[in-house]
């Protein structure tokens, strides 16, 4: 049995804007910033890169930047979700031909399919390009929710390799460990839970946070791998704030706050987000002073 295809501490990156385009030199630096902190990874255009609201070129140049800027150093992961299966296709397909190590693909949102519609939904996927695919759970967003069971019937097509899984439950990665067979990738979508995650077999997060707090995420990672169970609490402890304050507002918005007061992009978000309100600023500002984030 091989090890996971994807681990570690994957970014979900923010799309930086600026007077309403894609801020190109701060999307660089910001992906220069995590390499330099030793993430394992990246996703662009994930729920956290605003995929909701940009257009399809923008989508295509923000994969496409982020893959040219890493150039083989860490993994890319590209969002490539929909509520159609045929536009995710076709957004898995770019993400290969760009040369993305993989594809997140989120359940499909608003009409809310049986689970055989989901199944047969990431089957087609899986079917139409060889590219690593992970699936994305995420119900409090899409309002459908990914059984266990599909998961299992869904684990076995040779291109899915694994599940981002945002729903706080860890005794689902439990009952992956025994129910699915062969190796399959589990990684969390929850930053606050993450740390119980790990201890339930999981292999690494895609987090908000380590957009902010990157060298601290990987930092708690690296304890866990080493058996460190006590720093890895203590770094959990300072963290734990930021995980809590980063979703006190429509996110990313709090997240590119928090970057912008370190100089590293701007606050803009796209309608219907709105900027992070002022009285849950400071909060932000403590918990970014908590977690030890100059």
């Amino acid at each position: 049995m091989t090890g996971p295809t994807f681990k570690g501490v994957i970014t979900a990156l923010i799309t930086p804007l600026r007077d309403g385009n894609v801020d190109d030199d701060a999307l660089k630096a910001l992906v220069e910033r995590q390499i330099a902190a030793g993430v394992h990874g990246v996703v662009p255009m994930g729920t956290t890169g605003e995929s909701a609201t940009l257009t399809a070129e923008e989508h295509a140049h923000v994969v496409e930047s982020v893959v040219s800027t890493v150039a083989g150093r860490i993994r890319v992961i590209a969002g490539a979700g929909s509520s159609s299966t045929d536009v995710a296709i076709d957004k898995v397909r770019h993400a290969k031909t760009v040369g993305a190590d993989g594809a997140l693909v989120v359940t499909p949102y608003y009409n809310r399919p049986s689970q055989e519609g989901l199944a047969l939904h990431f089957e087609a996927i899986a079917e139409a390009v060889q590219l690593p695919v992970l699936l994305y759970n995420v119900p409090g967003r899409t309002g459908v929710d990914l059984s266990n069971d599909t998961v299992a019937r869904l684990a076995k097509h040779p291109n899915i390799v694994g599940i981002k899984d945002a729903t706080a439950d860890l005794a689902r990665a439990s009952w992956m460990r025994t129910h699915v067979d062969g190796r399959f990738d589990l990684i969390s979508g929850d930053d606050p839970s993450f740390l119980g995650y790990l201890a339930h077999g999981g292999h690494g997060v895609i987090s908000v946070t380590s957009n902010v707090a990157p060298e601290a995420m990987v930092a708690l990672y690296d304890a866990v791998q080493a058996g460190d169970l006590e720093s890895a609490r203590l770094w959990q402890d300072r963290l734990i704030d930021l995980h809590k304050a980063l979703f006190m507002d429509n996110s990313p918005a709090p997240t590119k706050y928090a970057l912008a007061s370190l100089g590293l992009c701007g606050e803009e978000v796209r309608l219907p987000l709105a900027p992070t309100a002022d009285a849950v600023k400071p909060a932000i500002d403590r918990a970014m002073k908590a977690a030890g984030v100059q």
